[in-house]
């Protein structure tokens, strides 16, 4: 490639990525590109409560912990039903079946919804995992004209705005070490849908969207324990695909799925939150002890020396991170740290104060949604419901803590943002919150009741967290994993060492210590 022809692809590439970064829809899981930032001319709720500024509520048909995302004046959300509801009186697991749902966003009327029966086997509803998220973790993605849904080991759908199923397309039925089950949503990136079918096929895979029909499918161990979502970054080979994974952060060709970067993190079994990507930077937020890393996108091989800008001390359990005006916000156990984002420095941090006083209990707790920031105002809502929101734009400050509802529902799904609005979603409703005055002295609602654990999924799409809370190294709690130990021979051309001995793929690189992941081939074409 000539250095002419080299800078129209960056050009290209420049400007596909801001488009991205500018679209005015949330069309995947935290708004454009995963950032979880996003402008709007129009005024933003800071105050509301069951009885004021939330403008409606619509019933789901099932639970789920996958975000909402708003194309137009439609809602697209995930959710479950038939099993897995209740640990103590789980069903059958033959009755399971997931859904996806089109609500109107201005009235909250239901346009249409689908069910679809889960392939089996799936993984049971029980343990640490399945419970703490359930089966509808994944969030869909749309390009506008049509939506895109990955419901694991019953595989990928592409559905029209009217309902009509286009395409299903299977993307394995293997499952994780620990049998916890996947939250990958999937992306979109020109032709294709991209997702991450990391416990069904330790696999990336990319399918075109108009038949569904696979463009290329990547295998890699390093996949293994993976629950975050890629995003997109601009590099000098063009465009990169990001992904976070136990102790690294990859950037790969999204023309074939393979390895065109890597630089390594800290120590880890697993990958609980997503890829952030502000300008060039892309920003990770590692599970409990491994500590945080911002790598400047591109670059051949081994980045680390030469592309990782900081490694920080902050870890999280679950929330994906949120990149705004040269600041990154970080959320775990109560506490909102706020770093430089050139120096990885932190500024300060303060401590969730007021609502409930309580996340919902439960092994590793249930705060697994990820905060959004709209106009200045930071949004983060609790697995119990409480909602806080800060002001971001100069002095962090909070500004006020609300709830949508007096019943006793979980919240683990991101908030979606669109013309003024957030959807909010919970184990039972989908909410609209709106801007508009508040009488304080009208309040006098007690919050609800904290939702039992076991009641049903507490996990975030998660792009976001790991399952169950994870275990920690001494027993529970924390959003790490304890030993590599459970599962088996995967089989499928030699030992794939899920759990046991690492076992390799063709064509990968030496450099695969005891502690690092296995990756995929490099990419032979890439260039700098």
């Amino acid at each position: 490639m000539t250095g002419f022809q080299r800078y129209l692809v960056v050009l290209l590439s420049l400007a596909l990525c801001d488009s991205i970064v500018d679209a005015e829809d949330w069309n995947r899981f935290r708004g454009p590109n995963g950032s979880g930032v996003v402008k709007s001319d129009e005024s933003v709720p800071v105050q509301w409560s069951p009885t004021q500024n939330v403008k409606w509520k619509v019933a789901l048909p099932g639970a789920g912990v996958s975000s909402p995302i708003v194309v137009g004046d439609r809602i697209f959300v995930t959710c479950y039903s038939g099993y897995g509801l209740d640990r103590a009186n789980p069903g059958d697991i033959n009755d399971l079946k997931r859904h996806l749902v089109c609500v109107d966003a201005k009235s909250g009327e239901m346009i249409w919804e689908k069910s679809i029966d889960a392939v089996q086997p799936e993984d049971p509803y029980t343990g640490a995992g399945v419970p703490s998220h359930g089966y509808a973790s994944h969030s869909p993605v749309s390009d506008g004209e049509n939506v895109y849904v990955f419901f694991g080991k019953t595989g990928a759908f592409a559905f029209d705005f009217d309902g009509n199923q286009l395409w299903h397309t299977p993307l394995g039925t293997e499952s994780d070490p620990h049998r916890w089950g996947s939250a990958s949503s999937p992306i979109l990136l020109d032709d294709k849908v991209i997702v991450t079918a990391s416990s069904e096929s330790q696999a990336l895979v990319a399918l075109d969207k108009s038949t569904g029909k696979e463009i290329w499918r990547q295998e890699a161990k390093g996949l293994d324990n993976v629950w975050g979502t890629p995003a997109l970054a601009k590099t000098e080979n063009g465009v990169d695909l990001v992904v976070g994974v136990a102790g690294e952060v990859w950037g790969i060709n999204p023309d074939n799925g393979k390895l065109r970067w890597y630089a390594l993190a800290g120590e880890s079994d697993q990958a609980s939150t997503s890829a952030v990507v502000d300008k060039d930077v892309v920003i990770v937020l590692g599970g409990r002890g491994s500590g945080s890393i911002a790598v400047r996108a591109g670059g051949t091989g081994d980045v680390t020396d030469s592309h990782v800008a900081w490694n920080g001390s902050e870890s999280g359990r679950f929330a994906t991170p949120v990149a705004y005006n040269g600041t990154v916000y970080m959320i775990a156990n109560d506490v909102l740290t706020r770093t430089d984002e050139e120096s990885g420095e932190m500024i300060d941090r303060i401590r969730l104060s007021g609502g409930s006083g309580s996340s919902g209990g439960g092994r590793g707790g249930s705060d697994y949604a990820s905060p959004i920031v709209v106009n200045g105002k930071l949004y983060y809502i609790k697995g119990n419901g409480d909602m806080f929101v800060f002001d971001v734009q100069d002095e962090l400050k909070q500004l006020a803590v609300n709830r949508t509802t007096t019943e006793t529902e979980s919240f683990s799904g991101s908030p979606a943002y669109s013309d003024g609005k957030l959807f909010v979603r919970s184990n039972k409703h989908l909410y609209c919150v709106v801007a508009g005055p508040f009488d304080e002295s009208s309040e006098s609602v007690p919050a609800a009741d904290t939702p039992d654990s076991n009641e049903m999924a507490q996990r975030g799409e998660r792009g976001r967290g790991g399952p169950g809370g994870g275990f920690g190294r001494g027993g529970f709690g924390g959003g790490g994993f304890g030993n590599r130990g459970g599962g088996g021979d995967r089989g499928r051309g030699g030992d794939r060492g899920r759990g046991g001995g690492r076992g390799g793929f063709g064509g990968q690189q030496e450099d695969n210590r005891p502690d690092r992941p296995q990756r995929p081939p490099m990419d032979s074409t890439s260039s700098n």
